[in-house]
């Protein structure tokens, strides 16, 4: 590795936070590329087109060869001329490209309906005002980042046009043809006049080392942008991956492996339609991170889709001055392993939100998850927020000071917001309320914790229409002044503990039936009046008594202690339940 190429690897992990790139790359990622349009099909014409070329047979023996040698080029072979430090490829075929240019292009301008094909063998191109790689017209670009070869593409700050109303190439690599990069090598792209690595129709990097530095955005595939495996490196001061064409299923960013690591002052991941993400390790960082605060009209996020963004797996750390996950329309995650930080939202879609598996770890953020519908059916959340953990709210996203007028989106109903629990894992440390619904709560199944509100402006547990709980295990900590606990349209019991004074954190409160069964030992991590509890344990007809204060044996897990002898502390309270919600004061 050169002194050239150690240096820009530091450069950019400096920059993103000290957030590491593992040696290893995904050997899980499929052949094919699949989009989700906005109907939530499956469009994969485009990515065909581009896989059938990177199946194509081609001999890099019979390559014409390009030598840069300073300020000239030496051509052997056809398709290919040289005028100074300008090379024209015009026509399809294998070209491999090897030397220095101190300040050339290399043009490629051909209509033939064939692939061209560029190799790569260790080039280093400065161009002071134009794009070193500039694919001006071509059925299809293909390069090809030989195994061992380090390459560089750096610009100057300013391009100059042969028409002043023309206004690209506008990056380092500018293709106008669908782009294919694959290969053992490297290619590092410093883009000091505007973007670095650019396509008007389609990209796909299926392997390689990719580095870009650049003044704007990263990588820019305009169609798509497909990611199968490879190590991709982004250092922008716009936007870091980003797909820009409006008209689905066209538009979407698809990343199936690999390891990627952005660190962007705009958005890190961003599509126009919508963002696939079935594997890979990631790891980004946007607007400098969950330190800092976003102006009103900017945009900041770490993965953000116009329409959808649907997660099946994948490693990711995302450390953002907006929301983590962003869509404007709808989020699912069915799987993958989370770790966040966020200045806004950890998770926030403005229509819909669906969890059926995964590990989140929402360790900083303003609301934790947040959209006008959330349905979690799996997956293990650990969530930390400075308002509200889950809110239920709807209408367009705004920064971490925006206000509801009157509560939630006036052009919706309270039918329309809504919050379903049917299983998972959810343990939440809220300053605002631990689960806020404008609208109704439905609960099945699952596990929910909640440390909530200290103040009495917030409760742990906070709706406008119903709580209805039919199964799963909840309790809520927090204070006394907005206190809630599901309603009288559940089939499963629940108990509401007001005390008379706060407790201190980590006071043990403790229920357990007359003849000294325990049903909850909780060790709240912030100070408490109030507890709101309900679990399949509890028995119409039952007595309980209720204990503050104490110690116990158990077994430690978020608050709950399980399966050991329970010392009493101050016994407060005996109830029995007649009623669905029982409250205790």
């Amino acid at each position: 590795m050169t002194q050239k190429l150690l240096a820009f690897i530091i450069c950019i992990f400096m920059v993103t936070m000290s957030i590491a790139c593992h040696s290893g790359s995904d050997s899980s990622s499929s052949d094919n590329d699949t989009a989700v349009n906005n109907e939530g099909a499956s469009d994969t014409e485009d990515t065909d087109v581009i896989e059938e070329i990177e199946d194509e047979d081609w001999d890099s023996s019979e390559a014409t060869q390009i030598v840069l040698n300073g300020n000239s080029v030496i051509v052997n072979g056809s398709g290919a001329t040289a005028n100074g430090s300008i090379v024209r490829i015009a026509s399809a075929g294998t070209y491999s490209l090897s030397g220095t240019l101190t300040d050339g292009q290399v043009i490629v301008d051909t209509e033939d309906e064939e692939t061209v094909r560029l190799l790569l063998n260790g080039i280093n191109i400065y161009s002071s005002g134009n794009a070193p790689i500039y694919v001006a017209s071509a059925e299809n670009t293909v390069i090809v980042l030989q195994e061992g070869a380090e390459n560089y593409l750096m610009d100057g700050t300013a391009y100059i046009f042969e028409d002043s109303e023309d206004d690209e190439p506008d990056a380092a690599l500018f293709s106008k043809s669908d782009l294919l990069i694959y290969g053992d090598g490297m290619l590092s792209v410093d883009a000091n006049y505007n973007d670095g690595i650019k396509s008007k129709d389609g990209l796909k990097i299926s392997s390689g080392t990719i580095l870009v530095n650049a003044i704007d955005d990263g990588i820019i595939g305009k169609d798509y942008i497909s990611v199968q495996n490879g190590f991709i490196h982004i250092n922008a001061q716009g936007d870091g991956l980003k797909s820009t064409n409006v008209e689905a299923p066209k538009g979407y960013i698809s990343i199936e492996g690999g390891e990627i690591t952005i660190n962007a002052q705009g958005d890190a991941i961003q599509a126009e339609t919508n963002v696939i993400i079935s594997g890979g390790e990631i790891a980004v960082s946007s607007g400098g991170g969950s330190s800092r605060s976003v102006a009103e009209d900017d945009s900041a996020k770490g993965i953000k889709a116009v329409v959808n963004v649907t997660i099946d797996g994948g490693t990711f750390i995302i450390d953002s001055a907006d929301d983590a996950i962003h869509s404007n329309e709808r989020i699912e995650i069915n799987g993958g392993s989370f770790l966040i930080s966020s200045g806004d939202d950890g998770i926030h879609a403005d229509s819909e939100i669906e969890i059926n598996g995964g590990d989140l770890a929402i360790t900083k953020s303003y609301e934790g998850i947040e959209s006008a519908v959330i349905i979690i059916n799996d997956g293990n959340m650990h969530i930390v927020s400075s308002d509200d953990g889950i809110n239920i709210a709807g209408g367009n996203d705004g920064s971490s000071t925006f206000i509801w007028p009157g509560g939630p989106n006036p052009t919706r109903t309270a039918g329309d917001y809504y919050l379903s629990i049917n299983g998972g894992y959810i343990v939440v440390e809220a300053d605002g309320d631990g689960v806020d619904a404008n609208g109704s709560i439905e609960m099945t199944d699952g596990v929910v914790i909640i440390n909530g509100p200290t103040n009495d402006a917030n409760g742990a547990i906070d709706y406008d229409a119903s709580f209805k709980i039919s199964g799963g295990f909840i309790v809520g900590a927090g204070s006394s002044g907005m206190a809630q606990a599901p309603d009288q349209t559940s089939t499963q019991y629940s108990v509401l503990i007001n005390f008379t004074q706060s407790l201190a954190a980590g006071t043990l409160v403790h229920l357990e039936t007359i003849d000294g069964e325990e049903l909850l030992s909780f060790s709240p991590t912030k100070k408490y009046q109030s507890i709101a509890f309900s679990s399949p344990e509890l028995e119409n007809g039952a007595t309980y008594d209720v204990y503050y204060g104490g110690t116990s044996t158990g077994t430690l897990t978020d608050g709950l202690y399980k399966a050991g002898f329970y010392t009493p502390g101050t016994r407060y309270a005996s109830f029995a339940i007649s009623r669905i919600v029982t409250n205790v004061r």
